[in-house]
C-alpha cells in the first residue's frame, strides 16, 4: 500500500510547533473538551465497571487530556504516547509537579514516543484508548483500528476525533486555482471512519460530528496559525519546493472571493467523534480483509493415541 503522508514531516511539524502550540490551538482544545465529556458512559453506573487501571492517550501532543485523565482517576497509569519528542517534552513540562520530588508522590503520566499505527502496548491490555485530533495523519484506518482493538481490553473504551473532508476546504480550493498539487491534506469521511470501526469489529459504536468556522483577516495569517499548530501539508505528493510569491498571490486572490460581510475569510473545520467499545474475548479482529481470531493454547485440546 502507497502511503498517503509522509510521517517523518508529521513529526518534525509536530515537534517543531511543541513550544508554540497552546498558543494557537483553541479548537483542538475545544473539540478535547467535547470529546472528553464522552468518557462519563464508561462510569455508567449501568455498566459496573470498575475504575480503569491502564489508559492510553494517543497523540497526546503537549498533555493536557492525559493531565486531566489522571486527575480524574489518580490510580491509573496513564500513558501519554505521541511520535513527536517536541511534544512529550512539553508533555512533561505540563504535567511536572510543584513540589519538591521528595514530597510529590502524586503519580503523572508516562511521556512515550511511539507511532500510534504501531502501538507498543500488549494484547488487551488497555481500558481506555483516546485520541483527539490524531487520526487524520494515518493512512489506513482498518489497519489502525485493528491495533487498538487488539490493545482493548473486552468491554474497554474507545475515544477518538479526527478532522473531516470539509475540513479547510476553501483554502483547498483556492490552492486549486494555484496549481495542480496538494496543498491541503486529505481526510477520511465519516463513513470511511465508521467503515474502519465496524471492520475492526468494535462494540456498538456511535459517530457524530461538529462544524467550526473559523474568520480570518487574510489567508497569510491563516497559514501562519496552521504553521504554528504543526499542521502543515504532510502529503506524499505535495510540492516539496517553497510555494512561490507568484502561486501564492493567485490562491490568495481566489480566497478572497470568499471574504464575508464582516470583512474576514472563512475556514471550516469538520470534525468527527466516535466511541466504541471492546467485544468480547474471542471475537475476531478483521486485518486486511481476513478475520484473526486469537486461542489460548490452553483451550485447544488434544487427544492422546493409545
Amino acid at each position: 500500500m502507497t502511503e498517503l503522508f509522509d510521517h517523518r514531516q508529521v513529526r518534525r511539524s509536530f515537534s517543531r510547533a511543541a513550544q508554540h502550540y497552546d498558543a494557537a490551538a483553541a479548537l483542538q482544545r475545544e473539540v478535547g473538551a467535547r470529546l472528553s465529556e464522552s468518557l462519563d458512559y464508561y462510569e455508567d453506573a449501568s455498566r459496573n465497571a470498575p475504575s480503569p487501571q491502564v489508559i492510553v492517550d494517543l497523540g497526546c501532543g503537549p498533555g493536557h487530556a492525559a493531565a486531566a485523565m489522571q486527575k480524574r482517576w489518580p490510580k491509573a497509569q496513564v500513558i501519554a504516547l505521541d511520535l513527536a519528542i517536541g511534544m512529550l517534552r512539553q508533555t512533561r513540562a505540563n504535567t511536572a509537579g510543584r513540589l519538591p520530588a521528595f514530597l510529590d508522590f502524586a503519580r503523572r503520566p508516562e511521556p512515550v514516543c511511539a507511532d500510534v499505527a504501531r502501538l507498543p502496548l500488549r494484547d488487551a491490555s488497555v481500558d481506555i484508548l483516546y485520541s483527539n485530533l490524531c487520526l487524520q495523519w494515518l493512512d489506513d484506518l482498518p489497519a489502525v483500528f485493528a491495533g487498538f482493538r487488539r490493545a482493548l481490553k473486552p468491554g474497554g473504551m474507545l475515544l477518538v476525533s479526527t478532522f473531516g473532508p470539509d475540513t479547510l476546504f476553501e483554502l483547498r480550493g483556492a490552492f486549486s486555482e494555484a496549481d495542480a498539487a496538494p496543498h491541503v491534506s486529505l481526510f477520511p469521511s465519516i463513513a470511511q471512519f465508521g467503515d474502519a470501526l465496524i471492520a475492526a469489529g468494535f462494540k456498538d459504536p456511535v459517530l457524530d460530528r461538529d462544524e467550526f468556522t473559523a474568520r480570518h483577516d487574510d489567508m497569510a495569517l491563516l497559514m501562519r496559525e496552521l504553521r504554528t499548530l504543526g499542521a502543515t501539508n504532510a502529503m506524499q505528493e505535495r510540492r516539496r519546493a517553497l510555494t512561490g510569491r507568484a502561486r501564492f498571490a493567485r490562491a490568495a486572490q481566489a480566497y478572497e472571493q470568499l471574504r464575508g460581510e464582516d470583512g474576514k475569510l472563512p475556514a471550516t473545520w469538520e470534525v468527527i467523534y466516535a466511541h466504541a467499545w471492546g467485544p468480547p474475548p474471542g471475537a475476531p479482529i478483521r486485518v486486511g480483509g481476513v478475520d484473526e481470531v486469537q486461542v489460548p493454547v490452553s483451550a485447544i485440546k488434544v487427544r492422546k493415541r493409545g
